[in-house]
């Protein structure tokens, strides 16, 4: 399962065919065997198959979820389902998309619960040396000239984000962080406004050095 990018905030969006069940108090342990083991009944794939055991990805291309705010997770994995009526999902994903779809709400919730209690034991790390002066700057201070604001205003300094409205980036995967820049610059990833309009005024070069300096960040 793929979700978001870390550098996000979403916009609120509910499913009435799935809000109709009602959501119980979440469980970790329910949500742990669906992440770990799915339901092949539901069509549900585990979702560790690509993010790794308690979230813990060790494949570039599937970011780390170990961690990441539950009400974040939850966010992320409403706007990949249906929308009302059948309309489109808020975020589209040819991967996501239909792994999310079987979710219910309770499906949702004890999933969300069990990856925030989860912890990430092998974080990435940056490796251009060359670059940690450009992605420092941006992230500490942002770009005044273009009006890029600095990463560390939501994310936080060491990248740990603000629970309930930011991710954290420190210790994600740069690759992953640089791909999901691209997207929300060419309107490939299209569910956040805010992030298509910063990663705009962004180039490649900026998007690298910043991307490889909050996968170091602690």
């Amino acid at each position: 399962m793929l979700l978001a990018s870390s550098l996000m905030i979403g916009v609120s969006f509910v499913v009435p065919s799935h809000a109709a069940e009602g959501v119980a108090k979440p469980d970790a342990k329910r949500g742990a065997s669906l992440f770990e083991q799915g339901d092949a009944a539901r069509g549900l794939v585990s979702c560790a198959s690509c993010h790794g055991a308690a979230g813990d990805s060790s494949i570039e291309a599937n970011p780390k979820l170990a961690g990441q705010p539950a009400s974040y997770i939850q966010h992320q994995l409403r706007d990949l389902r249906p929308g009302p009526d059948g309309a489109p999902p808020v975020r589209v994903s040819p991967v996501m998309n239909p792994m999310a779809q079987p979710l219910s709400d309770q499906d949702i919730a004890d999933l969300s619960l069990y990856i925030a209690t989860q912890t990430v034991q092998n974080p990435a790390t940056a490796g251009h040396e060359d670059l940690v002066e450009l992605g420092q700057k941006i992230w500490r201070g942002g770009i005044a000239s273009k009006n890029v604001p600095a990463c560390a205003a939501c994310h936080g300094a060491d990248g740990a984000g603000i629970p309930g409205q930011y991710p954290y980036l420190g210790g994600q995967f740069s690759s992953y962080i640089q791909t999901q820049l691209e997207h929300f610059r060419s309107g490939e990833r299209s569910s956040n406004q805010p992030m298509h309009d910063i990663a705009l005024r962004l180039t490649d070069a900026e998007i690298r050095a910043v991307s490889d300096y909050a996968a170091g960040l602690r």
